[in-house]
């Protein structure tokens, strides 16, 4: 990371918005414009490109791994019954997959500070 931005405005100017601190991705793109000097029109081109490319690698199957940050994958659930809990009937559950992060150790290591 770059510490000259470390604590500047681009850190901080979302924070108190809500009452649950949560970056949407238009905070995002505020704070990554910031951070890199570029444009906020270069910043959202970027995080969009990363979803996508990040949304595709888990569609086929693909497993991606930021070093530090952590991996993405996808976690297969195998079909199963359950139970209705207003009718309390039994009812088959299809399988499925979702979408799965793993956080790195490095990432562990900045939340954990």
């Amino acid at each position: 990371m770059n510490s000259a931005h470390e604590g500047t405005e681009h850190d901080n100017r979302w924070f108190g918005k809500y009452e649950e601190d949560i970056m949407t991705k238009s905070d995002l793109v505020d704070v990554m414009a910031g951070k890199a000097k570029i444009s906020k029109t270069s910043a959202q081109q970027a995080i969009e490109a990363l979803i996508a490319t990040i949304t595709g690698a888990l569609k086929k199957g693909d497993k991606v791994t930021l070093v530090g940050f952590g991996t993405f994958d996808v976690a297969k659930r195998a079909a199963r019954e359950g139970v209705n809990p207003q009718t309390r009937q039994k009812i088959k559950i299809k399988a499925s997959k979702a979408p799965r992060f793993k956080a790195g150790k490095l990432l562990k290591a900045a939340v954990n500070k």
